[in-house]
């Protein structure tokens, strides 16, 4: 359905990919990833139009219809909520407009009447007459309430517009659906919903994304980045994953038999195979699992973050009290007479779908905001560290290097000490020199992580902290995290990070008011 040949993309002297040869098809949904600056965004790009590669071509089949998740939001300002999802389907929305403009002529003309005819018979084969239905039920599947409908963009929140956008993408049963980082700005809920919607899509998927447990969920390849080439793998994100440790991790012992090599890749290929998935293509996906061969499977240069939280005290059985916090904000109540207690074993994920509520709630546990009423009461022996959600503050105004930026958040002064912390955060060499305000999103989470554990905490605060990580970086995040013995109070997009983290969910509603559960998210959805 849509294929690439012998495609190359550089700029200047630099190469991102070449030589590249793929073939995507229908029913299939493609993860694609890279460390940051691969080029995962600019193949995209390329697919879509949008950008015309250095050499090479991208073909889609004839009267095949291509949708993309739109970046600017700014574009449709002046169109209602509705008619801009209808606008994912192009011919759709410009035969309604020109069968409505026709109608409202004063001087209605036999051709008129010959053209209106003709319309409404394309419009009926292209589903206009349910557009709206289903453009409602997908902005309603991502969050989107009913009574924004009808309101032009301009007028909503942005973080409601990248939902429209996205709904936009989706509508209309496109053959090709193209998503850069659909999950961005998404609620766990409509996460899950989108999940859902992919998996029972029967067109072609290509999707960026840095969320593991939803590239899980979806994909039946993965097309990844590296080395300077695109290559295409079946199965999902663990598979890849897994397949690309062990590769790795045979290709080192080269003293191992090649027989042992042989036997252990069949039985990890065997255990994937047998893996039940919930998607409607698993058994298409075990049937092409078992069918790769050993040199099918990849192989990876890239490199991994190292986090590791290490607490100075221990701390006491008192560790957190908050009673009847509550806060207005704009004559909107985002904290209700909120109240809990924070145990010896607990590691929290706070969700809901008013994420003002959510960060509000941390900013208050950390004396960034005034409560209007109740108290926080932190345990004597706790040391609290904090990861904000806006945290550009720490570097936009700091005019020195990473190294004088770690060194004003430590009692040991010694370059060789700090380049410690930043070395396990990726930066080496000639780096560690860079000035801390140019440095890009991912980044500055890695330095504002290499903070948190020079603080040497025994209670840790995160708000969002997976945004801007590559998926490496989640993946060393994640590890870090579970291996913390104490507390910890967080928020995050990333499903298998809050899954596999947290043993507590505190959901803030809609009034303000909490659900309060000592289970994991998983259990928790299923309560839900």
């Amino acid at each position: 359905m849509l294929t690439v040949n012998n495609l190359s993309i550089q700029f200047g002297s630099s190469v991102l990919f070449q030589h590249v040869d793929l073939a995507f098809t229908a029913g299939n949904c493609y993860g694609i990833i890279g460390a940051n600056g691969a080029g995962k965004s600019t193949f995209i790009r390329i697919l879509s139009g949008d950008l015309e590669p250095t050499s090479g071509s991208v073909t889609l089949e004839p009267k095949r219809r291509m949708s993309v998740l739109k970046q600017n939001q700014s574009l449709y300002d002046e169109y209602p909520v509705l008619d801009t999802v209808i606008m994912g389907n192009p011919r759709l929305y410009a035969c309604g407009q020109e069968k409505d403009a026709i109608y409202d002529k004063p001087d209605f003309s036999d051709e008129d009447g010959i053209r209106a005819a003709e319309l409404e018979e394309e419009y009926a084969e292209l589903g206009g007459w349910e557009a709206e239905s289903d453009a409602s039920r997908i902005l309603q599947g991502l969050g989107v309430d009913v009574s924004l409908h009808q309101l032009q963009m301009k007028e909503i929140d942005p973080r409601l517009r990248v939902k429209v956008l996205l709904a936009q993408a989706l509508f209309g049963s496109p053959d090709i659906i193209l998503l850069d980082e659909p999950t961005n700005n998404l609620d766990l809920q409509s996460v899950v919903w989108l999940e859902d919607f992919l998996a029972d899509y029967e067109g072609t998927v290509l999707v960026v994304s840095h969320d593991r447990y939803f590239l899980n969920n979806i994909c039946t390849h993965i097309v990844d980045i590296d080395y300077g080439k695109i290559k295409m793998y079946v199965g999902n994100y663990d598979f890849w994953y897994e397949s690309s440790q062990l590769i790795q991790k045979l290709t080192r012992d080269q003293n191992k038999r090649a027989e042992q090599k042989i036997q252990e890749l069949q039985t990890f290929i065997a255990r994937f195979s047998a893996n039940r998935s919930k998607s409607r293509q698993a058994t298409s996906r075990r049937k092409l699992l078992e069918k790769i061969s050993i040199e099918e499977l990849p192989a990876s240069n890239r490199r991994y973050p190292w986090v590791g939280f290490k607490a100075e005290r221990e701390p006491g059985k008192d560790r957190l009290f908050v009673t009847d916090l509550t806060k207005t904000v704009d004559g909107t109540v985002l904290l209700n007479k909120i109240s809990f207690i924070v145990g010896k074993e607990d590691k929290i994920a706070v969700i809901g779908r008013n994420e003002l509520a959510v960060t509000m709630l941390f900013q208050i546990l950390m004396g960034e905001e005034e409560p209007d009423s109740g108290s926080v009461k932190w345990g004597a022996s706790i040391q609290p560290s904090y990861f904000p959600k806006e945290h550009n503050g720490y570097f936009e105004s700091f005019d020195a290097d990473l190294i004088e930026w770690m060194r004003q958040f430590s009692e040991d002064k010694r370059e060789s000490y700090l380049r410690t912390f930043l070395g396990r955060m990726l930066f080496s060499g000639d780096d560690v020199y860079k000035p801390a305000k140019v440095l890009s999103g991912g980044e500055k989470v890695r330095c504002m992580l290499s903070r948190m554990m020079l603080s040497g905490a025994n209670f840790l605060v995160l708000d969002q902290p997976t945004n801007h990580l590559d998926l490496e970086s989640i993946a060393a995040l994640n590890n870090g995290l579970e291996a913390f013995r104490y507390n910890i109070l967080f928020s995050c997009h990333d499903h298998q990070l809050t899954q596999t983290v947290a043993n507590r969910i505190i959901e803030i509603k809609e009034d303000g008011t909490i659900a309060d559960r000592l289970c994991t998210y998983d259990e928790y959805m299923n309560l839900s």
